[in-house]
């Protein structure tokens, strides 16, 4: 376990050297990831503009979702955010080549690339989440704190299972980019809003099809001490580790199946 780390860190430590060689180029590339990143949360803002609340939530309560989402997805897509690629790599043969490599070939997908650039995206978020705990007077105690520092690793990890399930599409399709798309990019415009003014259908496939209920929402049901809308049981605000866990696996299994009834790019 601690050898493949070693290794990723070294893969990533040479591309950020690398990125950093041109430092004029990385930093309009963070402005870049910053600016754009600002302009959906302008989409928010003018949507409480004319509306005062969506549900029973105000601005600051849902700038709270919006950050956690921005933030949790910006550092997913600036670990496996490649992926979007992954489909080239079929068509053109070279994961052909990883699978002679005595590595697995998810880690070596995943190791491929890091854009530091990202970041911006995350930076944006933070600002964010800045500005409405200190604004929304939330009482913490150690069970919000706690929830706090998992609720990230646990969406990371939620949002980059659906990236690799959605990934594996290209084994099977020309391109399903664009398919996996509307889970990936899709689904972090969709973790940035309460859930419970969604009808009753999608509320139902966020929950328990494409866990991205589990990315902010039943979490901020808990840290901002908000009663659930959905009638659903206090301790279902807790499961995020648990159904991180449980995406992870299924990922994993997806990915596994894939590789093993791949045919090769000319079979």
């Amino acid at each position: 376990m601690v050898e493949p780390v070693i290794l990723w860190r070294r893969l990533v430590g040479a591309q950020i050297r690398s990125q950093l060689q041109y430092r004029v180029s990385f930093v309009l590339d963070l402005i870049g990831a910053f600016l754009i990143s600002f302009i959906d949360f302008l989409a928010v803002l003018v949507i409480f503009h004319n509306v005062a609340r969506l549900g029973t939530w105000n601005v600051r309560e849902d700038a709270f979702l919006y950050a956690f989402s921005s933030i949790s997805f910006a550092l997913t897509d600036l670990l496996i955010g490649h992926l979007d690629q992954f489909p080239q790599k079929i068509r053109d043969g070279n994961f052909d080549i990883l699978l002679v490599r005595p590595r697995s070939t998810l880690f070596q997908v995943i190791g491929s690339d890091f854009q530091l650039r990202r970041l911006g995206k995350a930076i944006q978020g933070l600002l964010v989440l800045g500005y409405v705990i200190g604004s929304l007077g939330i009482h913490w105690d150690a069970g919000r704190v706690g929830m706090l520092v998992v609720m990230v690793p646990a969406a990371i990890v939620i949002f980059g299972s659906v990236w690799v399930v959605g990934g594996c599409l290209a084994f099977w399709t020309t391109d399903g980019g664009e398919f996996s798309n509307a889970f990936t990019y899709g689904g972090n415009f969709m973790a940035q809003y309460p859930v419970d003014i969604l009808s009753a259908w999608l509320r139902r496939f966020l929950a328990y099809i494409v866990p991205l209920a589990f990315v902010c929402y039943f979490p901020a049901l808990y840290i901002l001490d908000k009663p659930d809308p959905l009638g659903l049981p206090r301790f279902v605000e807790f499961l995020s580790p648990a159904v991180a866990l449980a995406a992870a696996c299924v990922a994993g299994l997806v990915w596994r199946f894939a590789v093993r009834h791949y045919r090769s790019a000319g079979g």
